[in-house]
C-alpha cells in the first residue's frame, strides 16, 4: 500500500508482537497490542518495552491516534493505558463484545462488587465493520470471535492484524478453550469472513512461537494460510475443525500470566499491585 509502513516489536517472555502503522507522508499511526512488561516473581510492572516503541515514536516523529487491542490477551499484560499516558496523545480501543468478557470472568476469579465495568479507562468499543480513521489511514474492525468474544482483526487496506485468532501458516490458530472461547465461532470467523477476502492480503498475527526454533515470523498472505495453516485450510470442514481444535485445547495448558493479565487487562487489579518505573 502506498505511503504506508509498518514496523514490529517483538517481546520474548511472551512470544507477543506489537506494531506501530503509519502514513509517510502525514506521519499519522496507531499502535496495536502494545506490551507491558511484568514479572511475575516480584509482581512489578515495568515500562521498558514501552519506553523502545515511544523512542521509535518519536525517532520517526509519528503522531499515534489510536492504540488498539485485538482483544483482552491472557498472557501478558497490556500495555495501552500507560502508552496513553506516556505519549499523551491518542485513544484506546477495544472490540465491541469487551463487557462479555468483563462479565465472565469477574465470576470466575470472584472479584469483589466493588470492580466494575466502565469501558476499561478505553475510549470506544467497536462494533463488527466499523470504520474509523488514524488521521489519513482508514482502519476496519471486523470481529472474528472464537479465541475470546470479543477478538477484533484491524483491516488497514490489504493489512489484517489478527491478534490471536489466525496465526502463521506453521502455528495455526488460537486455543477456543477459555471461558467465552468457540471453536465453531473461530472458524466462522476465520473460514468464512477473512478467507473470504482475497489471497494477497497480509496477515500480521499477534504472537510467533516460533515452531521448531525457527527465525521470527510475523507476516504471511492470505492465499498462503488457505492452503498451508496446519490447523486451518479452505478446504477443512467445520465438523473436522472443532474436533481438532477442541481435542489439541485439552492437551494444552494455561498460560503462565493467565490471572494477572486478566486482572490487568480487565482492569479489576487485585494481583497486580505496583508500578516500576524504568
Amino acid at each position: 500500500m502506498t505511503g504506508l509502513h509498518h514496523h514490529t516489536f517483538f517481546d520474548l517472555a511472551s512470544s507477543t508482537l506489537s506494531y506501530v502503522v503509519w502514513d509517510g507522508v502525514s506521519r499519522d499511526a496507531l499502535v496495536i497490542d502494545p506490551v507491558l512488561d511484568y514479572d511475575a516473581t516480584t509482581q512489578m510492572t515495568t515500562r521498558k518495552s514501552l519506553t523502545k516503541l515511544i523512542e521509535f515514536v518519536r525517532r520517526k516523529h509519528l503522531y499515534v491516534h489510536w492504540i488498539l487491542e485485538t482483544h483482552v490477551h491472557a498472557d501478558h499484560l497490556s500495555g495501552g493505558r500507560e502508552l496513553r499516558q506516556m505519549l499523551g496523545v491518542g485513544q484506546w480501543g477495544f472490540g465491541g463484545a469487551l463487557r462479555e468478557v468483563f462479565v465472565t470472568f469477574h465470576k470466575v476469579f470472584a472479584w469483589p462488587k466493588s470492580v466494575q465495568f466502565a469501558g476499561l479507562g478505553g475510549d470506544r468499543l467497536f462494533g463488527d465493520g466499523e470504520e474509523f480513521t488514524a488521521g489519513k489511514i482508514r482502519v476496519q474492525a471486523l470481529a472474528t470471535p472464537g479465541h475470546t468474544p470479543a477478538c477484533m482483526t484491524y483491516m488497514i487496506g490489504e493489512w489484517l492484524f489478527t491478534g490471536d485468532a489466525l496465526m502463521m501458516p506453521d502455528a495455526g490458530t488460537g486455543r477456543c478453550d477459555f471461558p467465552g472461547g468457540s471453536a465453531s465461532a473461530l472458524y466462522d470467523s476465520l473460514w468464512g469472513k477473512l478467507y473470504a477476502l482475497p489471497d494477497n492480503y497480509q496477515v500480521f498475527a499477534g504472537h510467533d512461537y516460533q515452531p521448531g526454533g525457527r527465525p521470527l515470523r510475523y507476516r504471511s498472505s492470505l492465499g498462503e494460510e488457505k492452503v498451508s495453516n496446519i490447523h486451518l485450510r479452505v478446504s477443512t470442514a467445520k465438523g473436522d475443525f472443532i474436533a481438532f481444535r477442541e481435542g489439541r485445547d485439552k492437551t494444552l495448558s494455561p498460560p503462565k500470566l493467565l490471572e494477572p493479565s486478566l486482572d490487568w487487562n480487565l482492569g479489576a487489579h487485585q494481583i497486580v499491585k505496583s508500578l516500576k518505573l524504568t
